[in-house]
């Protein structure tokens, strides 16, 4: 699956934006059909990082929402400041 049709958007609530500064994790709503593996490739080849673990769960919306820990080397806050969320 191809890495920007994998990752849908990111996620910007407070609770996300808590997890960027204090655990290093970004928050991301991806495809349904997306598995760990192509979440944490996706995320890799995108944003230039590595990942160390990759959580999902499926919103009460139906939507798949994954939470990404980056490796303790990469900044999840320079990560989300590249993108936009800050």
């Amino acid at each position: 699956m191809d890495p920007y049709k994998v990752i849908v958007r990111p996620v910007v609530t407070e609770k996300a934006i808590s997890m960027v500064e204090r655990e290093n994790k970004l928050t991301f709503i991806v495809d349904r059909r997306a598995t760990k593996p192509e979440i944490k490739k996706a995320v890799e080849t995108i944003y230039d990082v590595k990942v160390e673990k990759v959580n999902i769960i499926i919103t009460m919306k139906g939507e798949k929402k994954a939470y990404v820990k980056l490796k303790p080397e990469y900044s999840a806050s320079e990560v989300a400041a590249r993108i936009g969320l800050f």
